[in-house]
């Protein structure tokens, strides 16, 4: 590895430390100046903590609490994530994992009493936010982010119904232990949160592009080398106002290709007539990276 490479690495890995910080920060946030003053719940391995610690304080002899469980559910999935993903994903998870049990611990919840619906959007938002920049940073939260790529390796594709049963389970946790309005609130946070991230990691949310050029061969070597995207080509297209003859381009790219793509249109044909709209459904082959 010569000095740029391991100047680019080095920068990377503090790159993934920053955001590793900034998502503990922003689940400690979440959990104790919102979802706990306000009896809300999150989704995933952190309101399930919530829910068991909440079970301790009212049927335990002593109270368990959420940044332990946090550490204590993640630990198993973690040695998982160590045998079946690999070494670097475990290590960044790690420090993702303590840096949350950390300040989540040092953060006392607040005392100051918010109004539920505030506490449920503010606490989505946050968690969201951290969550989101944490995936679009290639870095993993822990907890079922582990499950999902674990059973993708395996079987080839992520199971939703995992997330699902998860989340059904904090919402039922929250209607019996503080009411069915609690729980109500816990999926307005929980549909929050999912918004964020998906605002923010955008890597899975397809667009269908067709381009009307006058340079085909441009265009498509630069968004080839840009770019790992099959093109299908349409020739002797006509334009109604001038009648000049025209090559539409097709091609499917993700959202997070898009400043890529506009970049490569830009250097190769900025006069280009393009129309973006997102792809509901994509059958047959679409080249998806896998981060891990």
């Amino acid at each position: 590895m010569n000095e740029i490479e391991k100047i680019i690495k080095r920068h990377q890995n503090l790159t993934k430390l920053s955001f590793a910080l900034i998502y503990a920060l922003c689940v400690s946030v979440a959990v104790n100046v919102f979802w706990t003053p306000g009896k809300i719940y999150g989704s995933g391995v952190t309101g399930l903590a919530q829910l068991v610690s909440t079970i301790s304080q009212r049927w335990l002899p002593w109270t368990i609490s959420v940044p332990f469980l946090y550490a204590a559910f993640n630990l198993p999935l973690l040695i998982l994530s160590w045998k079946k993903i690999g070494h670097d994903f475990t290590v960044y998870t790690i420090v993702a994992v303590i840096f949350s049990t950390a300040l989540m611990h040092i953060m006392p919840p607040i005392q100051v009493k918010f109004d539920p619906i505030i506490c449920a959007v503010f606490g989505g938002l946050f968690n969201g936010v951290g969550t989101g920049l944490a995936l679009k940073n290639e870095l993993s939260t822990g907890g079922l982010d582990i499950i999902s790529i674990v059973l993708r390796k395996k079987i080839g594709k992520s199971v939703g119904s995992i997330n699902i049963a998860f989340n059904i389970l904090v919402v039922l946790g929250a209607g019996c232990l503080f009411g069915w309005v609690q729980a109500l609130y816990t999926i307005l946070s929980i549909f929050v949160n999912g918004r964020v991230i998906d605002s923010l990691y955008t890597r899975n949310q397809k667009l269908q592009v067709i381009i009307v050029t006058s340079h085909p061969d441009k265009v498509i070597q630069k968004i080839q080398d840009e770019m790992r995207r099959g093109i299908t080509i349409i020739h002797d297209v006509e334009g109604a106002y001038q009648h000049s003859s025209k090559t539409m381009l097709f091609t499917v790219i993700s959202q997070y290709e898009l400043p890529l793509f506009r970049l490569a249109l830009h250097c190769s044909d900025p006069y280009a007539f393009v129309s973006i709209t997102e792809a509901k459904l994509i059958m047959g082959r679409f080249y998806q990276e896998h981060i891990y």
